[in-house]
């Protein structure tokens, strides 16, 4: 196997798989750069999105003052191209990580990127789940803690449809993140493929990333179908 890469993909076979610049650290940079701020950004998204939700008017929570803040900050940063965002961020991030470069400075940009985009994603899920069924919730006592509760497991299915589509595209901007050295396949497909004529480099990183994405969208309707039949 390893004599057929060293014949057919000699640039492939070059970079090796161990080291900084090797395909195993350009994976492990891409999941990390995928995994921490789905966590983190998608955690803070998800109680954003239900806050929005419950502090609207006629919510549960309903408060405008919160309502319009919130909502503005996730149109803010929603709004700002990715690239730019991480230069914005760049003093947060060295005031937190120390430094603004690697995959640690880059999962802080990522982080909130992940946040205002899947805030949004949770809002249009709980603003279109059935009122009937809330109201039936309140009208029997629920406290609001019930209430959330009625939210999540009412917009479960609809909520791992849009984590497949966050994740997704999560790992596209895990590509930009190699302009401040986080490295990653995208970086590996530019930087040792595109720039310097190896196309063999740049089209292997494409297929790993493709491979990672059909298994989020894969993984995403398998849960997605699991759910809506019970």
């Amino acid at each position: 196997m390893a004599q057929l890469i060293e014949t057919y993909l000699p640039n492939v076979y070059k970079l090796g798989w161990s080291g900084d610049a090797g395909w195993g650290m350009a994976i492990y940079n891409t999941l990390y750069m995928t995994l921490i701020p789905f966590i983190i950004g998608g955690i803070a998204g998800l109680l954003g999105g239900l806050f929005l939700v419950l502090t609207a008017p006629g919510g549960v929570l309903e408060h405008r003052g919160i309502h319009f803040i919130l909502d503005k900050i996730a149109s803010i940063f929603r709004a700002i191209p990715f690239i730019i965002l991480l230069a914005i961020l760049a003093p947060l991030t060295r005031l937190l990580i120390g430094t603004t470069l690697g995959a640690d400075a880059a999962n802080v940009s990522l982080s909130v990127a992940v946040f205002a985009f899947f805030l949004r994603q949770v809002q249009v899920v709980m603003a279109e789940l059935d009122k009937g069924v809330i109201e039936a919730a309140q009208a029997s006592g629920a406290t609001t803690w019930d209430i959330i509760w009625v939210y999540l497991s009412e917009g479960l299915p609809d909520l791992i449809r849009v984590s497949t589509v966050t994740l997704i595209s999560l790992v596209g901007e895990t590509a930009m993140a190699g302009a401040i050295g986080a490295g990653g396949l995208g970086n590996t497909a530019i930087s040792y493929g595109y720039n310097r004529f190896n196309q063999d480099v740049t089209w292997v990183a494409t297929l790993l990333i493709l491979l990672l994405i059909f298994s989020i969208q894969f993984l995403g309707d398998f849960l997605t179908r699991k759910i809506s039949h019970k």
